[in-house]
């Protein structure tokens, strides 16, 4: 399972769902290579992730660019609240904007990401990986409030039931991190057909918890 990826560029991967899929990397024994572009220092970057810090995000598509050889998978786990960012305005230009300018080209929150989702599809690379999680379980660095119990919810759900009365509407961020790994070592591997894959809640289970075997598969 581990040789499909030989390398990535990662964006976003300071948060949840991003700070688990560098773990995921990490933990293959092909050992690709990372680029992880972030506005901060990567804590505990293992030597094969190459850390592209820079404060303004408008840099990053040129950095992206400059990688040679290209990155085999590009991941994303860029994302923001209106509450962290200030404004619709200001969190559609990281959601929505940010992500797409950083992805290579062809010759509301939930709302946005559809358009996201959709602008992404248009761009027609022979993969396209969507992963659609539900309440995302795990320890955050900043502080969601509304998020926070029910985050509480899924833990205690979680724990009593071991995961069938969370996995329909919660995920940990492990488990999606490894999903999304998962899911990109699939198409490269020539396992998935060509296209479109929205990657669901019971296929984020699926892939980051019941088939992942680990780096020695």
């Amino acid at each position: 399972m581990a040789e499909g990826i030989s390398s990535a560029a990662l964006v976003g991967c300071t948060g949840l769902v991003g700070s688990q899929i560098i773990t995921t990397l990490s933990s293959l024994s092909s050992h690709p290579t990372v680029h992880a572009i972030a506005r901060r220092d990567i804590p505990a970057s293992p030597p094969n992730i190459h850390s592209l810090i820079e404060s303004d995000s408008s840099k990053w598509p040129s950095s992206f660019k400059s990688l040679s050889p290209t990155p085999s998978t590009f991941l994303s786990g860029l994302g923001t609240t209106t509450a962290q960012a200030g404004s619709f305005e200001a969190q559609r230009k990281i959601d929505f904007h940010l992500n797409l300018s950083l992805l290579p080209r062809s010759p509301g929150s939930s709302k946005m990401k559809a358009e996201l989702d959709e602008a992404v599809k248009e761009l027609g690379f022979p993969y396209t990986v969507i992963v659609k999680p539900g309440l995302l379980v795990g320890t955050r660095k900043d502080s969601r409030p509304s998020e926070a119990v029910f985050r509480a919810i899924a833990k205690g759900m979680g724990a009593i039931s071991k995961g069938w009365l969370t996995d329909v509407w919660a995920q940990n961020a492990d488990v999606i991190g490894r999903a999304a790994v998962a899911a990109g070592m699939q198409c490269l591997e020539g396992k998935r057909e060509e296209g479109v894959w929205v990657v669901s809640q019971s296929d984020i289970i699926r892939l980051g918890r019941t088939e992942w075997k680990g780096e020695n598969s």
